[in-house]
């Protein structure tokens, strides 16, 4: 399974973005698909992510992106996408995204076995 992650950048607070994951390889209706980020000098944390066995969505346990961020699926096989909107500058960060093998859903970064790069998100005046 491989992963490549784009779409980041510089923008104003209050300005979206949408970042897009394309999921190449063999993955498992019950593979769950994430979006981690990890900000400068802090651990990777769980933004949102797509079930295994179903698909639905789930956020974050924290108010952190709830409301603002949301995920889906692309209507292209194997994209996922992160819409990110009302960014602030604590949304800085380098996003991920992962899959985690016959997972329903995890927000634990050891659970996720297969990872891109990251894509960079500033958000700055």
């Amino acid at each position: 399974v491989q992963l490549q992650a784009s779409g980041g950048g510089l923008v104003q607070p209050g300005d979206s973005l949408r970042l897009s994951c394309a999921v190449s390889g063999r993955t498992l209706s019950d593979d769950a698909i994430a979006w981690f980020r990890q900000a400068p000098g802090k651990e990777r944390e769980f933004v949102a992510g797509l079930s295994g066995s179903g698909g639905s969505r789930y956020y974050a346990d924290s108010d952190s992106v709830r409301g603002r961020f949301t995920v889906s699926r692309g209507s292209t096989k194997g994209t996922v996408y992160l819409q990110m909107n009302s960014l602030k500058p604590e949304d800085t960060a380098v996003y991920y995204c992962a899959v985690a093998r016959k997972v329903s859903r995890s927000q634990v970064p050891g659970r996720y076995s297969y990872w891109g790069q990251g894509t960079l998100v500033t958000v700055s005046s």
